[in-house]
């Protein structure tokens, strides 16, 4: 007997079994549902027993689920999380009951930007605050019955958590996989901070605070991502990925093969080299386009490149370009957003350069240009512009009248100038106007040019990435320092034969015009924990506030002593989430991540379940921070994740997403309060399918508590000694669709089958037995925890918390726990789909045309006649008959035919 379930048990609850249907409404009334006191006497059960624990190493079949774990902010819980979250509960909660091992754990993404602006926004200190906010967002948690394991909750601003991140941080230094270089980045003035490519919007704008960003050169830390490129996109057919998630993937590391043809400038000594994967279009160039950020535009000030400006000349439709209209151009395309520049159909800028390159091919002169719809730090920074077979090239063409020449007749044989954007020919095609392509295919042109190209050594073959590596360091307060102190005694006294093999970024950065050896934090010196600052506003210099911390950044240097300083640039909001799910292995482990036999037997991650806006950047940082650690022998297995599923959001009732400016927010707080949260889990199940954008509906929560309460009546009402025999084939397949709805995530109809079976349930003359109704609060348990545990202990006629079976010191997989102190509804077996009875409550309805038998279908036994009807007209073999004549009349003999008279 459980010592603690008397002190929550409501008072005067009817425990006599079977309760009969003919029971006098005074005494159904002493049972009234109240949510309120049913989920608080529950919750604290269940955690006192520790229900939801995982057990390290157990006999049953481990099953890891996994949810992206949350930034606490001060606004609490929203519905978008309960979504998520409650329905991996109910598939975490089903696994359980199926006899598995289940971890399904929880923690906090803590750190990073959106804490500390929300921090400066409150005039309180992020070290506060968070902390403030996670003890809001448990209690939240706590309040909806989740079945998370509480006891291996992490914290990402815990310094026992991020010295394993500063940690990793030092493998990929010591692997020559971390370095520093100057790269453009998002500058905003309002903020006055770095920020991530992720934190601007496609207009340019800062996704926070709304101002304009601009682009500046910055020296950051950067992680060679691009080194595991191909076996990023390589070991995506080893893992379960929906294609939509797969091709996210395959889309943002976007390798193509093709070639880099080399084009002389025309009056200089310089080549403007352009990757392409159409090589075969090439004898229908008409223009070159080089980035704003190109080596090339920057060379355009020096003095050699003079004499050919001043002969510039202005032509029709071709601006005179001056350094100062260059200048200008490049300084506005700079401060734009990539999203912004490569958007499609977007209207086409650029500037002539006065120069021109020579195609080799043919002895044409191409006008080169600078456009923002290139970008000069991808690839080669620079395309060759075939406007005839290529839309983007079109649209430049046509912009500042350029020519178009056609190479390619595709299947429509128009062989005509292309004077329109329909007319491009993009795809399969003959080529044509190409001297000795004339005649092949486009596939088999590519290869005869690529080998005539590198033949005549005027391109090479290479395989290019839109992929770049990681910035990995941000110059905000709220993050993890960076491991790394600059020293330059350590530098002095290298030797100058060491000094000339040194690389900048890798071996020494430079600073104030005066080299520093780069020195890694020793590991017995983790973590480098952060200084608290009263003041962490940003500097306004695009330096770290960290600077300002001159006792923290003021440092001895681990090798030679001397006076040396720290790195003062945190690392980014991505850090600490890019390998977490490894830390709810061994959460309090202080000599590892985690201890490697937990890995062996926990990973991979069964089922990784997170927001669509997160199966890009996260899903493939984290994939690739996983198999850097399998290379160095840390981690078990090349993939982390074996299954990836993803939600949709939820919008405001008013099909906006929600936001407190359209005051269309819904508090989770509030349905709980007045609903209860088992109406709130199950509606945030049922309102769509799992992974589409939903609209919000008041109207679908009051349904979701009707249901829940008719189930609540038919329990205390309508269970007797026997049940309905066509109720009992409905059961059957009600326990058959939920069981494959979990388990593929189409939530919604699972709930939906249940309903249904409710009102069948309601409408049935004798109802349920015992033993059937059981098997309905089984499977109803996952979505609803809290009335199916009540209802289930009062079926049971176990209200004192007796149990009434034991399987302690069990570790058969068929067994579902080892407890002993209640017989929760948790701890059960799943129940097993009997199909002998679901056909027992089937019939063979025969389906005739004029009286001559044209088809058999299986259908429910009591099925009326116009449902009967409906199905008859979808079968193939009927309508094959009727054609589109309309039956005069329709005989129907109930269970066993139905005839069209035409």
């Amino acid at each position: 007997m459980s010592k603690n379930l008397d002190k929550y048990e409501p008072k005067k609850i009817e425990s006599k079994w079977p309760h009969s249907a003919t029971q006098s409404g005074a005494s159904r009334g002493k049972q009234a549902y109240n949510p309120d006191i049913i989920e608080s006497k529950w919750q604290k059960l269940w955690e006192q027993e520790g229900f939801w624990q995982a057990v390290d190493f157990s006999r049953k079949p481990k099953f890891y689920t996994l949810i992206e774990f949350p930034y606490p902010s001060g606004a609490g819980l929203h519905v978008g999380h309960i979504r998520s979250w409650s329905a991996m509960d109910a598939y975490a909660r089903k696994k359980r009951m199926q006899g598995y091992n289940v971890l399904y754990p929880i923690g906090w993404d803590a750190f990073g930007l959106p804490a500390e602006n929300y921090a400066l926004k409150m005039g309180v200190h992020p070290s506060k605050i968070v902390p403030e906010n996670i003890k809001k967002f448990k209690a939240q948690i706590k309040s909806l019955g989740l079945s998370f394991d509480w006891s291996r909750e992490i914290d990402t601003t815990d310094s026992k958590y991020y010295r394993w991140t500063q940690w990793i941080f030092l493998q990929f230094f010591k692997k020559g996989l971390a370095y520093q270089d100057d790269v453009p980045v998002n500058w905003c003035r309002s903020c006055k901070t770095n920020l991530a490519d992720e934190e601007v919007l496609a207009d340019g704008t800062h996704e926070r605070c709304g101002t304009k960003t601009e682009k500046r050169m910055q020296k950051q830390w950067l992680l060679r991502i691009t080194k595991y490129a191909d076996r990023l996109l390589a070991d995506l057919a080893t893992v379960d990925y929906p294609q939509m998630i797969s091709q996210q993937q395959i889309n943002w590391i976007g390798r193509k093969e093709g070639i880099d043809i080399s084009y002389e400038v025309e009056g200089v000594v310089e080549k403007i080299v352009c990757f392409t994967t159409r090589p075969d279009t090439n004898f229908g160039a008409t223009f070159i386009v080089v980035g704003p950020e190109h080596p090339f535009v920057k060379k355009l000030s020096n003095s050699k490149f003079q004499p050919v400006l001043d002969r510039v000349e202005t032509r029709s439709g071709i601006p005179n370009s001056t350094k100062e209209q260059i200048r200008k151009y490049v300084e506005r395309a700079t401060n734009k957003s990539e999203i912004e520049r490569i958007a499609e159909g977007r209207k086409k800028t650029g500037v002539f350069t006065g120069f021109y390159a020579i195609n080799q091919l043919n002895g044409n002169r191409l006008p080169v240009w600078i456009s923002d719809f290139v970008l000069g730090h991808v690839g080669t920074g620079a395309v060759v512009g075939v406007p005839g077979h290529d839309k983007r090239d079109f649209e430049f063409a046509k912009q500042f009248k350029l020519p178009v020449v056609r190479v390619v007749v595709g299947s429509d044989k128009d062989r005509s100038s292309i004077t329109r954007i329909e007319q491009v020919q993009e795809a399969e095609g003959t080529m044509i106007n190409s001297e000795f392509l004339n005649g092949l295919g486009i596939h088999e042109a590519t290869k005869v040019i690529m080998d005539h190209l590198e033949k005549k050594g005027w391109g090479e073959r290479v395989t290019t990435y839109h992929l770049r590596d990681w910035v990995f360091s941000r110059q905000h307060y709220w993050g993890e320092p960076i491991p790394i102190i600059y020293c330059r005694k350590c530098w002095e006294v290298k030797s100058e034969k060491l000094k000339v093999k040194s690389v900048e970024g890798r071996d020494f950065r430079i600073i104030n015009s005066q080299e520093y050896a780069i020195v890694p934090v020793p590991q017995e010196d983790l973590p480098v924990e952060l200084p608290y600052l009263a003041k962490y506003e940003p500097t306004g210099t695009g330096e770290s506030p960290l600077a300002l911390a001159k006792n923290w950044v003021n440092v001895s240097c681990p090798n030679c002593k001397g006076k040396a300083r720290r790195e003062t640039d945190t690392m980014p909001n991505w850090a600490g989430s890019n390998w977490y799910f490894l830390r709810y292995l061994d959460p309090e482990n202080s000599k590892a991540l985690a201890a490697r036999k937990k890995m062996d037997y926990w990973m991979p991650v069964d089922l990784y379940q997170g927001g669509f806006e997160h199966t890009t950047l996260h899903l493939l940082y984290s994939r690739f921070v996983y198999k850097f650690l399998y290379d160095a022998g840390v981690v078990p297995t090349s993939e982390p994740y074996a299954k990836r599923r993803a939600h949709g959001i939820v919008l405001g009732a008013d099909s906006r997403k929600m936001s407190k400016s359209f005051g269309n927010v819904v508090n989770p707080e509030e349905i709980v309060e007045k609903y209860g949260a088992d109406t709130l889990r199950v509606y945030e199940m049922f309102m769509g399918p799992f992974d589409r954008t939903i609209a919000w509906s008041q109207e679908g929560v009051e349904g979701c508590s009707r249901f829940l309460r008719k189930v609540w009546r038919l329990v205390l009402n309508r269970v007797g000694t026997g049940s309905d025999s066509e109720l009992i084939g409905k059961l059957e397949k009600t326990i058959e669709k939920v069981s494959e709805d979990i388990e593929v995530t189409k939530f919604n109809t699972a709930v939906a089958a249940m309903m249904e079976f409710v009102n069948a349930w309601q409408d049935s003359s004798k109802g349920l037995s015992r033993s059937d109704a059981e098997k309905f609060l089984l499977i109803l348990a996952p979505f609803a925890p809290h009335i199916a545990e009540e209802l289930w202990q009062r079926v049971k006629g176990t209200t004192s918390g007796q149990s009434t079976t034991s399987t302690k010191g069990s570790e058969n997989p068929k067994a579902c726990d080892t407890r002993d102190t209640l017989d929760s509804i948790h701890l059960q077996l799943w129940p097993k789909y009997d199909p002998k009875l679901a056909e027992a409550n089937e019939i063979v309805l025969v389906i005739q045309v004029n009286g001559r038998v044209r088809d058999k279908i299986a259908v429910e036994r009591g099925i009326d006649q116009e449902q009967a009807q409906k199905l008859a007209l979808e079968s193939s073999k009927v309508t094959k008959y009727l054609g589109k004549v309309k039956p005069k009349r329709t005989i129907f003999v109930h269970n066993r035919l139905i005839n069209f008279v035409v």
